[in-house]
């Protein structure tokens, strides 16, 4: 018997495709075409190749702000990662608490990014803000507009306040899923608290830490509006990362094709680290 294929089924999926192509196709090949040209003026360009990589590439202080930014993605991993797997099981897993510890823990989700900068500006204030004047009080120095790690630490306290939800909600929403039957075997052998997380929650959360790991890692990688509201970059640069960077090249500059360059470098370096956690969360889980 012969199978017949409809075709006109793919017409179901054109509109996806128009879409795609003006949210994204049509923009990156904007950003392609402008980073092989010195553009002067909207009428007034000239072709340039790759002069615009190599310049970026040998450029150092994108080489320090690259620096600062893989950095802080590491931290930002290294702490949100274990405090989102240690809160979601420290969580009620039925009962009237459950939506209230879901609705707290939305609520940092939900405030803009522009706002949580100020938030923290007035928080972290060394003259009228609480956690400021605590820390002053108690005798610790600390200054974020003037002292660069004051600086760095309060934009890294900031990212944590803001995200571990996330982290959270998602390992919470992966350990619901653990069917009961394996909790019953391990209480029947007499495993321990440790041997429970270990064999049983760890394994079965692989799957979501992967999606946790990948969307914290590429929203920390691109950070931009939180650290510009609260420190503007500074004290000197030390809180300027790459999103900062390409922004006041291509509008405190007006740069464009340097900055097209730039872009596009930043695209692939986000690309290839996602890649990379990929495949050894992927291969780390098939062992």
């Amino acid at each position: 018997m012969t199978k017949i294929h409809n075709n006109r089924a793919w017409w179901l999926v054109l509109p996806v495709l128009i879409i795609v192509a003006f949210s994204a196709i049509i923009p990156l090949m904007t950003v392609v075409n402008y980073s092989v040209q010195d553009i002067l003026d909207p009428r007034t360009h000239f072709f340039v190749g790759t002069e615009w990589f190599e310049e970026i590439l040998r450029d150092r202080d994108l080489h320090a702000a690259l620096g600062r930014q893989l950095f802080f993605s590491a931290c930002v991993l290294l702490i949100q990662i274990p405090l989102g797997i240690a809160v979601s099981l420290c969580m009620p897993s039925r009962g009237i608490w459950v939506p209230v510890c879901l609705v707290l823990l939305a609520l940092p989700l939900l405030v803009p990014w522009n706002v949580v900068g100020t938030i923290w500006q007035l928080f972290a204030r060394p003259d009228i803000g609480l956690a400021g004047v605590t820390l002053n009080e108690l005798g610790i120095v600390y200054n974020y507009t003037r002292g660069s790690f004051d600086a760095w630490f309060t934009v890294l306290i900031m990212d944590v306040w803001h995200w571990t939800s996330l982290v959270v909600l998602l390992c919470y929403a992966g350990l619901q899923a653990i069917p009961d039957a394996y909790y019953q075997a391990a209480r029947i052998d007499g495993a321990s608290r440790w041997a429970v997380f270990r064999h049983i929650q760890l394994p079965r959360l692989k799957g979501v830490l992967l999606i946790a790991v990948l969307l914290r890692f590429m929203d920390s990688f691109m950070i931009y509006a939180e650290p510009f509201v609260l420190t503007g970059g500074g004290p000197g640069n030390s809180t300027t990362f790459l999103s900062q960077y390409l922004t006041t090249m291509a509008v405190g500059q007006f740069d464009l094709g340097r900055a097209a360059a730039f872009s596009l470098i930043y695209f692939l370096i986000i690309l290839l680290l996602s890649w990379v956690f990929y495949t050894l969360i992927t291969r780390s889980e098939k062992a």
